[in-house]
């Protein structure tokens, strides 16, 4: 193999390898950002339903007029 082949592979290698590690900081990030989101979402979800649940008066049980 010759020199110049061979440093063209390193070079290669190591700007794959540089891609990696970016890539996953992104995702590492993401991850942080889904989880924050989805905290938030889950508190908005218990707050929309008590809410839902005081301003929705209990529906009266009553027998339909056919019966």
């Amino acid at each position: 193999m010759s020199e110049e082949r061979l440093v063209k592979l390193e070079v290669i290698a190591a700007e794959q390898e540089r891609t990696i590690e970016e890539l996953s900081t992104q995702v590492a990030e993401q991850w942080k950002e889904i989880d924050r989101l989805r905290k938030k979402l889950d508190l908005l979800t218990e707050r929309f339903l008590a809410l839902e649940e005081q301003a929705t008066p209990p529906a009266p049980v009553t027998k339909p007029p056919h019966w």
